[in-house]
C-alpha cells in the first residue's frame, strides 16, 4: 500500500464504535426501590463492553478482513477506587479469554455513569518472581503521602506435582505512586501465611503502618487463618508483617461462616473507622459473598466497638448471575467531604456496580442494628423487641 494512502478500516467500524460511545455516554438513574441504608442504580457502570475498541480489535482492515475480536475480555470486576483531581477513579481488574488479569484505570467526573478508561493498561513493574496473576487491587492514599496499590499475587505452588497445574499461591503486591501515573513496585508482603484481601490502613499507628490481612494455609482454605487480620509494618520497602492479630473472626451459622476479608480500606469518622468487609457462606448452590459491616475505635482500631447482624447487601436479580454466580464483592469505596459515600462492588466475578450512602447512614446502622445473637432464638428476640418499641406507630 502507497504511504500516502489512509489504511483501510475493519468492517463495522462505524457500528461498532457508535455502540461503544453510545455505552460510555448512558446515564444511570438511580433505582426507585431503596431501603434507606443505600441507593443502587439502573445499570452496571463498567462491563466487558465497556473496555476501549482498540484494545481489543485490530482496526486495520489488511491485518483484520474479518473484523474480528482479537484479544476478547471476559469480565471487568473487583475494582478499588480513589478520588483524584476531582474525578472518581477505578483500578478495575479485566479478565481476558485466556483467564489472565490486569489492570486499568476508569474515570469519571460524577461516579455514577460515564467511566471511561485511560488510554492504556497499567503494566505493573515486575519482582524477581512474575506474577503469574494479579487482581483485585485497594486503593489507598496514605498519610506519607503515597498512594498504595495492593493487590492479589499469585503464582504456581513451586512444592505441587507436576501434573498438578491448578496449585497455588497466594501474596499481596504491591505498588505506589505519588501521582497516580508512574508506580513504584516494592517487594511482595513477607508473612507466615499465603495472603489475600490485603489493604493499608490511611494512618501511621504509633509509627508503623498497619495492615489489614486475611492469613489462610492454602490458597483457597483459610484453615487456622480464622478472619480478618491486622499486622503492623515498620518499613514498607520490607513489608513483614508483624504482631499480627485476627480482628473480626469468621464464625459458625453467620454470613461469615467459611471465610472473611477485608474490603477497601476504612474510613475515618468522629465515631470511629468504618469498615466494609465481605463473608461468605457454603449452599448447596455453591459459595454466596455477600458484605457486611462493622466499626473500629478511633483509638484503638484493633477493637471492634459495632457489628450488626447479617449483611449489608446481598447480590438480587441479575447481580445474582454471571461468571461465578452469587457473589457480591466490594474493594473500593469514596467518602466525599459533604459525607457522601459511594461504594464500588462487583457481582458474580462480572461487571461492577455503584451504590451510594453517606457517613451518617452508614454510622447510624452500623450502632443501632442489631447484633447477631448466634442462635434463632436471639434472631427472634430482636424481632420482638421492635415489635415492642413500634407500638403506637404502625
Amino acid at each position: 500500500m502507497p504511504t500516502h494512502m489512509t489504511p483501510l478500516k475493519i468492517k463495522n467500524y462505524d457500528c461498532i464504535i457508535a455502540d461503544h460511545k453510545l455505552l460510555l455516554e448512558r446515564k444511570n438513574p438511580p433505582t426507585k426501590s431503596t431501603n434507606g441504608l443505600f441507593q443502587r442504580y439502573t445499570y452496571p457502570i463498567v462491563t466487558a463492553a465497556h473496555i476501549p475498541i482498540d484494545w481489543r480489535y485490530d482496526l486495520n482492515q489488511e491485518t483484520n478482513p474479518h473484523g474480528l475480536e482479537r484479544i476478547g475480555v471476559n469480565a471487568a470486576f473487583n475494582a478499588g477506587a480513589i478520588k483524584w483531581n476531582n474525578k472518581y477513579v477505578l483500578v478495575v481488574r479485566i479478565e481476558g479469554w485466556d483467564r489472565k488479569s490486569y489492570f486499568a484505570f476508569a474515570e469519571s467526573d460524577n461516579g455514577v455513569d460515564n467511566f471511561k478508561f485511560r488510554d492504556i493498561p497499567l503494566l505493573i513493574p515486575q519482582t524477581n518472581d512474575p506474577d503469574v496473576n494479579a487482581y483485585d487491587m485497594r486503593l489507598t492514599l496514605h498519610e506519607d503521602g503515597y498512594v498504595y496499590g495492593i493487590f492479589c499475587t499469585e503464582r504456581k505452588d513451586p512444592n505441587s506435582p507436576d501434573a498438578d497445574t491448578s496449585a497455588a499461591i497466594a501474596n499481596a503486591g504491591i505498588i505506589r505512586s505519588r501521582d497516580m501515573r508512574t508506580w513504584e513496585r516494592l517487594p511482595d508482603l513477607i508473612s507466615k501465611s499465603q495472603q489475600r484481601n490485603v489493604t493499608i490502613h490511611p494512618e501511621f499507628i504509633n509509627g508503623k503502618y498497619a495492615i489489614y490481612t486475611r492469613p489462610q494455609d492454602g490458597f483457597i482454605q483459610t484453615g487456622s487463618g480464622g478472619g480478618i487480620g491486622l499486622g503492623f509494618v515498620t518499613d514498607m520497602t520490607h513489608p513483614e508483617v508483624e504482631d499480627e492479630v485476627i480482628l473480626n473472626p469468621k464464625a459458625y451459622h453467620t454470613v461469615y461462616e467459611l471465610k472473611n476479608g477485608q474490603g477497601p480500606s476504612p474510613i475515618k469518622t468522629d465515631e470511629g473507622w468504618l469498615h466494609l468487609a465481605h463473608g461468605v457462606r457454603n449452599t448447596a448452590a455453591g459459595l454466596r459473598y455477600v458484605l457486611y459491616m462493622f466499626m473500629t475505635a478511633l483509638d484503638d482500631i484493633t477493637k471492634v466497638i459495632h457489628q450488626p447482624g447479617g449483611y449489608f447487601m446481598a447480590p438480587i436479580d441479575e447481580e445474582i448471575v454471571g461468571d461465578v454466580g452469587n457473589v457480591l464483592f466490594s474493594n473500593g469505596w469514596i467518602a466525599d467531604e459533604d459525607g457522601k459515600v459511594f461504594i464500588y462492588y462487583a457481582s458474580s466475578d462480572t461487571r461492577m456496580h455503584v451504590a451510594t450512602s453517606s457517613i451518617p447512614v452508614l454510622i447510624d446502622y452500623c450502632k443501632h442494628t442489631p447484633k447477631d445473637k448466634l442462635y434463632s432464638n436471639g434472631s427472634v428476640q430482636s424481632v420482638l423487641d421492635l415489635i415492642v418499641k413500634n407500638k403506637g406507630f404502625y
